[in-house]
């Protein structure tokens, strides 16, 4: 009788150890929030539940104004490496790890447009075991850009009158965070401006003309910039260039002369020939933009037509001649012109003459002058029958008061 009651406690104890075990099994399998058997038994989890990555592993088209964010939902981020290809260079993407470990964000919040960024992070989960995770997405491809073409040129050596100017190939709606973009500085350090033009156009310049010997540094920080809806900004440079001596000329179309100052000091008085009483030359500041050796000038090209249609004038080797406005308005040499004409009467079709020879001579006034000159010097036109050049004519922006300069700003 003891060994049939002995033999029943046996299979009673074995029963109930099969139904414990299978009461675990059971409870590890219904189980959702403690890792199930996979913790219990030791096994770490997949790097994707441990290390979560917005935007997602293999995501295409991701908008600047998405968030790169790299996060554990417990434990702690150990290291995260994320690296930017952009127009076949590899960049770093600076960011930092928060103080509790638990994300990672970028300085930049903005993402980078036409890339593919690539995420390696390494991170320990709550119960101390390592995960590592690589990701890549790739960002929105825009299908319009914009640029900026600027003057002056880079590494160039200018006069003091030189106003930064970019003009831009399409209108900018957005136009505060493209002046944003936009930082020129100077050293030694002075207050530096911007001013819109309409939509497509963007000058910079200080109070008064440039120290001599300022350096001035032009940085281009528009690439992805959203200049108008869906238009993006394509570059992304940096240029200077330097100014050179203060030269400053003084024409005066009534008694048709030109007074050139260096650094305040009179260097010489030219005589000229200015624009004819119906062809009057603008009044005001201009600055030169373009220097030619010879050039060709048709009076069809500014308006200056015959009845059938081709231009008053058309002379193939105009000599040293330099651009003072966008419409048209040049100071130049004179060969074709009696040479009496010159300090004693107007008879241009609104430039600035100078005498001079076919060819160009180096010893005549215009040939003297054009020596002696740099893109960005100042020509200032007094006492003629004509209104005075308007700011975006050319470089006129010195025509404007320091005030009515700076309320030309976007950035308000």
């Amino acid at each position: 009788m003891r060994h049939v009651q002995g033999r029943a406690r046996r299979a009673g104890a074995a029963l109930a150890a099969v139904l414990t075990w299978a009461g675990l099994l059971a409870g590890a399998a219904g189980c959702t929030t403690g890792g199930g058997m996979d913790q219990m038994l030791g096994k770490a989890p997949a790097p994707e539940d441990v290390i979560r990555v917005t935007p997602d592993d293999g995501s295409k088209g991701a908008r600047p104004d998405e968030r790169l964010l790299v996060r554990v939902p417990s434990g702690r981020l150990e290291s995260v490496k994320v690296v930017k290809s952009q127009d076949a260079q590899e960049t770093p993407v600076p960011g930092h790890i928060s103080k509790d470990g638990l994300r990672w964000e970028p300085e930049d919040p903005r993402l980078a447009l036409a890339a593919e960024y690539s995420i390696d992070a390494v991170a320990l989960d709550g119960h101390g075991r390592r995960s590592a995770r690589h990701t890549t997405f790739t960002t929105y491809v825009p299908d319009e850009r914009f640029i900026g073409y600027v003057a002056p040129e880079n590494r160039a050596t200018v006069g003091t009158g030189m106003i930064v100017s970019l003009e831009f190939n399409r209108e900018i709606e957005n136009r505060a965070a493209v002046e944003r973009a936009v930082e020129v500085t100077a050293e030694p350090a002075v207050d530096i401006r911007p001013h819109w033009f309409g939509k497509s156009r963007l000058d910079f310049r200080p109070r008064d003309y440039w120290r001599p010997g300022t350096r001035v540094t032009v940085a281009l920080k528009l690439r992805d910039v959203e200049g108008a809806p869906g238009v993006y900004g394509l570059q992304h440079k940096t240029f200077s260039f330097t100014v050179g001596r203060n030269q400053v000329s003084l024409v005066d179309a009534a008694e048709h002369t030109m007074e050139v100052r260096r650094d305040g000091a009179l260097l010489a008085t030219v005589p000229i020939t200015a624009g004819a009483p119906k062809m009057t030359t603008y009044n005001g500041k201009m600055v030169v933009t373009e220097m030619f050796e010879l050039t060709r000038m048709n009076g069809a090209t500014v308006g200056f037509k015959k009845k059938n249609g081709k231009g008053e004038y058309d002379i193939p080797d105009v000599p040293h001649a330099m651009r003072l406005t966008d419409s048209g308005t040049f100071l130049h040499g004179n060969y074709w012109a009696d040479s009496s004409i010159f300090g004693h009467s107007n008879v241009s079709h609104g430039c600035v003459g100078l005498r001079d020879v076919k060819g160009g001579g180096s010893e005549t006034p215009a040939g003297w002058f054009f020596d002696r000159s740099l893109v960005g010097d100042v020509v200032e036109v007094v006492r003629s029958n004509d209104k005075k050049v308007a700011p975006d004519n050319g470089l006129g922006g010195w025509n404007m008061g320091w005030k009515e300069w700076k309320a030309g700003s976007a950035v308000k």
